[in-house]
C-alpha cells in the first residue's frame, strides 16, 4: 500500500499513467477517489466476485468487463481517466502475479475480466 493508504503502488501508478496518457500527478488522486467509493463495498465484492489475492495491504477481485465504465460514470471520469484507473488496477494485479509466480494466470484472467484492487 502506498503512503496515502491506497492499495495501488507508486511504480504501478507511474506505469499506468504513462500508458493511459493521464498525468502522473493526476492518477493518484483518481485512484484515491475510486478507493473511497469502493472501500465500503468490499463485503459486496467478496460476495459477488472472485477474490484472487489478499494480503495485509490489498484485496484483488476479478469482475465482469464494463465495471470501470460504471465506476467512471459514478465518479464522472472521462474516457482517459477511466482507462488510467483500469490500467492501474490491472497493473497492480500483474505486479502481484510476478511476486507470487501467478503472472500467466492473471494475464489470462485479464483477457476476459477486469481487476479491482481494494485496500485490505
Amino acid at each position: 500500500m502506498d503512503a496515502s493508504g491506497d492499495p495501488i503502488e507508486g511504480q504501478v501508478l507511474l506505469l499506468a499513467a504513462a500508458k493511459a496518457s493521464v498525468s502522473a500527478d493526476r492518477l493518484p488522486e483518481l485512484v484515491s477517489r475510486v478507493e473511497r467509493l469502493l472501500d465500503p463495498r468490499r463485503d459486496e465484492y467478496r460476495r459477488e466476485y472472485e477474490c484472487v489475492y489478499e494480503d495485509d495491504d490489498r484485496v484483488v477481485f476479478l469482475v465482469a468487463p464494463g465495471h470501470w465504465e460504471r465506476v467512471g460514470d459514478e465518479l464522472d471520469f472521462d474516457r482517459r481517466e477511466r482507462e488510467a484507473v483500469r490500467r492501474a488496477h490491472d497493473e497492480q494485479l500483474l505486479r502481484v502475479g510476478r511476486r507470487t509466480d501467478r503472472r500467466d494466470e492473471f494475464e489470462t484472467a485479464l483477457d476476459i475480466r477486469d481487476a479491482v484492487v481494494v485496500g485490505a
